[in-house]
């Protein structure tokens, strides 16, 4: 199957771009889920939208807490 190629470009339609943005944010959600759950990893996401006061997180605070110290763990 031949891929359509996307041209990427600002949206200049404020209510255009904020139903774009919602999309692609529970696409990006569904595939972290998947990422996590299939390879047995752990990760997080954290969205700084306009959209969105305070920054979305994924799975939770506490959760993104926990893998960034993992994290921090490994490198130290």
């Amino acid at each position: 199957i031949k891929r359509k190629n996307v041209k990427f470009a600002y949206i200049t339609n404020d209510l255009a771009r904020k139903a774009t943005y919602k999309k692609r944010k529970k696409d990006l959600m569904k595939k972290m889920i998947e990422l996590s759950i299939l390879s047995g990893i752990d990760a997080c996401a954290n969205m700084n939208s306009p959209y969105a006061s305070p920054p979305e997180v994924w799975p939770s605070p506490i959760g993104v807490q926990q893998v960034l110290y993992k994290f921090k763990m490994i490198h130290e």
